[in-house]
């Protein structure tokens, strides 16, 4: 990573924070999960450095990026990576995200289709209708994950490291160091506003995206949230929509079938 830079830029109005491989190359700007941060692209970044400006930007309230009491909804953050695009001046990125940053991505495209080439989405939330949390159980998982997340941040990166690889014993040693550190930088302020989190119904954004989409999907039985069902609804409501299936991931499809997840994006990225 020595040759990679970093920086700050002003986006719909908060400072936000990235990492940058560089080189005239064509970009690919990638939204992180939730407590995750752009580190988190580590792999993905080296293996593509190559052939690609990797941009990796910290979600509000993530990182080193700013952290407002509020905003984090997924209309500001969408907004958040437009700004975020428009200010360093990037023509069309590839853009993609995982989890809490598939979705910014999935809006992102639908709602400033000038500013995106392409998008990846590995494994958001796209919850069909009827299958979703009600009101109690959304809260009751948002409290979990607040006190998860404040035991976490009591230990040492050491033991993170240590926790993180008792968790995920088939997830590869470069994974480890920035899963700690993301969780000792992750804010309060995001965390506290986990509940208030909704995102109007997706099957609603879908059809408005007008670039390429690849949505990489896993196991369900393993903790994957996007099902052989709702991956089949997202191809009928946009014909745009390639689905790709990873067996033996959960809901950190990369971190857990590298070769695969690499294999599908270079070759996506390379048609779109």
């Amino acid at each position: 990573m020595a040759e990679w830079f970093s920086g700050d830029v002003i986006a719909n109005g908060i400072r936000i924070h990235y990492y940058r491989t560089g080189g005239d190359k064509p970009p690919l700007v990638l939204a992180h999960g939730a407590t995750d941060d752009g580190l988190c692209w580590t792999p993905v970044a080296r293996a593509l450095e190559a052939g690609y400006d990797v941009i990796m930007p910290d979600a509000r309230g993530h990182g080193l990026s700013e952290a407002p009491e509020s905003g984090y909804g997924v209309h500001e953050r969408a907004a958040d990576l437009a700004g975020f695009i428009q200010a360093l001046g990037l023509r069309k990125p590839a853009v993609g995200g995982h989890s809490m940053g598939a979705q910014t991505t999935l809006y992102l495209a639908a709602a400033y289709p000038d500013l995106v080439r392409c998008a990846i989405l590995e494994d958001p939330a796209l919850w069909l209708p009827g299958a979703q949390r009600d009101p109690a159980e959304r809260e009751a998982r948002a409290a979990r994950m607040r006190q998860n997340m404040e035991q976490l941040k009591a230990m040492s990166r050491e033991e993170l490291i240590a926790h993180c690889r008792a968790q995920h014993p088939t997830w590869p040693d470069d994974e480890l160091g920035p899963w700690a550190d993301a969780k000792l930088r992750v804010s309060r302020a995001f965390l506290n506003a986990v509940r208030s989190m909704d995102q109007p119904p997706w099957w609603e954004v879908l059809p408005k995206v007008q670039c390429p989409v690849l949505l990489i999907t896993a196991d369900p039985e393993q903790g994957a949230i996007v099902t052989p069902e709702a991956a089949a609804e997202a191809v009928r409501l946009n014909p745009r929509v390639r689905v790709v299936r990873l067996h033996g991931a959960g809901h950190n499809i990369r971190r857990e079938q590298f070769a695969a997840y690499m294999q599908a994006i270079t070759a996506f990225l390379a048609e779109a």
